[in-house]
Formats: structure tokens, sequence, C-alpha cells
């Protein structure tokens, strides 16, 4: 059998599937509108709030926050208190081996090295924030992986 036989019959393998199981005619549509979706629902999937209770607030008396970020492989837990001066403290938790964590906030940047996967930031001001954190393993190219959060607000 050569390559022109091999070809003939893939040919009537494939003419004999079109006919039998065609492809639904919204099939490219649902795969790009599916394509086009999976990020928001990442994106939903790492931003969950943990609370307490089920009716406590995310701003209180106390004004403490605690979240929860997953990206599938790995998960961080924060807590943020505010202190005296207004300033918050972060503590957090990650499940993964981590090198290192940041947290980002406009120009500014904040690193820690993670302690049997607890870290902690002090003198933290308030505004929008993100958390890098650089794991142990590496990515496909060899890189190292990373999580990155969502913005959210201390």
């Amino acid at each position: 059998m050569g390559a022109d036989d091999d070809a003939v019959l893939f040919h009537a393998l494939r003419r004999t599937w079109e006919e039998i199981d065609p492809m639904p005619a919204d099939l490219v549509d649902r795969m790009v509108a599916s394509v086009a979706t999976a990020d928001l629902s990442r994106e939903y999937a790492l931003l969950t709030l943990v609370s307490q209770t089920e009716l406590a607030a995310v701003r209180g008396d106390a004004d403490a926050l605690t979240l929860q970020f997953s990206d599938g492989t790995a998960s961080v837990l924060v807590h943020v208190v505010a202190a005296a001066d207004g300033r918050r403290r972060v503590d957090g938790w990650i499940d993964a081996a981590a090198v290192s964590v940041e947290i980002e906030q406009d120009e500014h940047t904040w690193s820690a090295v993670p302690e049997h996967g607890r870290f902690a930031f002090d003198d933290v001001p308030s505004g929008m924030t993100r958390l890098r954190i650089v794991l142990e393993e590496t990515t496909e190219a060899g890189t190292p992986a990373e999580l990155h959060t969502p913005r959210f607000e201390v």
C-alpha cells in the first residue's frame, strides 16, 4: 500500500464521516464564543470572597478583608487588616511552593519570600492592589510559573 493509496483511503473515510455525522452548522460560532468566554470564567473563579459569616460585609467596623484566589493549580488566601495609622497589614498563605510574592500598587512594589507558604506585608497603603506570585514550578517554555491575582482594594 503506497502513499497514494493512503490518501484515497483517508479521503473516503472523511467523506463517509461527513455523510454519517456532519459537523454542526453552528460549531464554529459556538467554539469562538467558548474561547471568548473562557477567560471570563477564569477571572471570576480567581476572585472569590471568603467571609466568616453569610452576612459579613467586605468593609465593616474592623475594616478586615479576606480573599481567596486560585488559578486551578495554586491557591492563595489573603487577609487584610487596617492598622491604627490607616495603613494595612496583608497576611497570606499559598498552597504551592513559591519563590517570591510581590504586592503591586501603581508604581510601587513590595516583595517577600514565603516561608512554608506564609507571607506578610506591613505598612501597605490603601489602594488598588495586585499580587504576583512566582512559583517554583516552570512552564513548558522553561520560565517560572506565575500567579497574578485580579486587582483588589486594600
